[in-house]
């Protein structure tokens, strides 16, 4: 393979100023992440709407608590807000940011339906600044992967098989693999019933042993000459027995989960395997941090945030938060609203097919054109 080393950033400039709107779970992914990254990363403050939540959220994060975004904005200047509230309510505070003329990286989906969409898209071409904090290809391991697919290794990417996430973040993941962007597609789906013994949640272990009805959503994406496969369901998150699965195949090669085989040349078979090296276990004494992944003797994946102590999650999400400040200043987009908005409109599909039994044809939308 050709290297893929994922080279460092440099940290000079200061950190990155960001505002927060919304106090939920997964704010404090964000709130986390500059904690443990602060030459990296400020939350100048974060809006809700309750006093109790705002005295909780200064107490635990020193993060200052406003009342409304007009008084965030105004007290502290953010290079940009993360909006991370319901689906139902993000258009509404979208619209707002906008109309301050505020950057804004919104948590996904960033609106619960086409309609919705299709209005936020509006903003963007009036001139909004709006991406999608869509972590799950920034991950660690799937960035890997990703990066192989792409490669050229594998030759031309024809199937790409994606339980891993839910709805628009496996759809998200199944594009990227299969590389189209928002072509028309077939979907057929269907849902399928199945006991499975609780695993642990938000809030901790399992106390006593439970079994759930788990809800598990196949689908396949149909784009005429490529294939998508979507296999989920939601309980996955958290067990302890359901294992993620990626498979991308092409025409020299594929990956499967951990597994790469390719050809050198037509004579000649070539295999490795995905690696993870990380920092303090058994004995080593430099921290606890992930440092990359290898595949052989190759850098696939390098860690620009160690030492901190972060999750593969964080990571993601920290690494959004960078290339937001580099596409504020005229970099690549992170993740689009036009491919957030394909995604999720995607996923509604799906889901339309999975509970009519019928075929769906996606068209084209307006931020396709």
């Amino acid at each position: 393979m050709n290297s893929l080393v994922i080279g460092r950033r440099s940290t000079a400039g200061g950190p990155i100023r960001f505002g927060i709107v919304g106090s939920g779970w997964r704010s404090e992914f964000f709130l986390r992440v500059a904690r443990e990254l602060p030459d990296r990363f400020t939350v100048t403050g974060l809006v809700t709407r309750s006093e109790d939540t705002g005295r909780h959220i200064e107490d635990r994060w020193g993060v200052q608590p406003f009342a409304s975004i007009d008084d965030l904005v105004a007290a502290t200047s953010p290079s940009f807000v993360v909006v991370s509230v319901p689906r139902d309510v993000a258009p509404e505070v979208i619209q707002r940011l906008a109309e301050l003329r505020v950057p804004v990286l919104t948590e996904t989906p960033p609106g619960p339906d086409l309609e919705a969409l299709t209005g936020l898209y509006e903003l963007v071409r009036r001139g909004a600044i709006i991406q999608v904090a869509e972590q799950y290809h920034l991950s660690p391991l799937l960035r890997a992967q990703l990066q192989i697919a792409v490669s050229g290794c594998l030759g031309r990417i024809s199937q790409v098989l994606v339980a891993q996430c839910h709805d628009y973040h496996g759809v998200s993941i199944m594009r990227r693999g299969l590389g189209v962007g928002f072509d028309d597609v077939t979907i057929t789906a269907s849902t399928f019933e199945s006991p499975l013994v609780q695993g642990p949640s938000r809030h901790g272990d399992p106390q006593q042993e439970v079994v759930i009805t788990a809800q598990q959503v196949s689908a396949r994406f149909d784009y005429g000459d490529r294939l998508g496969v979507y296999d989920f369901a939601a309980e996955q998150y958290f067990s302890w027995i359901r294992a993620n699965r990626l498979l991308v195949r092409g025409d020299r090669g594929e990956i499967n989960d951990l597994d790469v085989r390719y050809l050198a040349d037509c004579g000649t078979p070539a295999s490795t395997s995905l690696r993870r090296v990380a920092a303090g276990e058994g004995g080593n004494l430099e921290g606890f941090f992930l440092r990359g992944i290898v595949a052989g003797t190759e850098w696939v994946f390098t860690n620009d945030f160690m030492p901190a102590r972060l999750s593969d999650d964080e990571l993601a999400i920290a690494e959004c938060l960078v290339r937001m400040a580099e596409h504020i200043q005229g970099g690549p987009d992170l993740y689009s609203l036009a491919e957030a908005s394909q995604d999720h409109y995607l996923s509604l599909l799906m889901l339309e097919a999975a509970a009519t039994g019928e075929p769906v044809r996606s068209r084209p939308q307006v931020w396709s054109r």
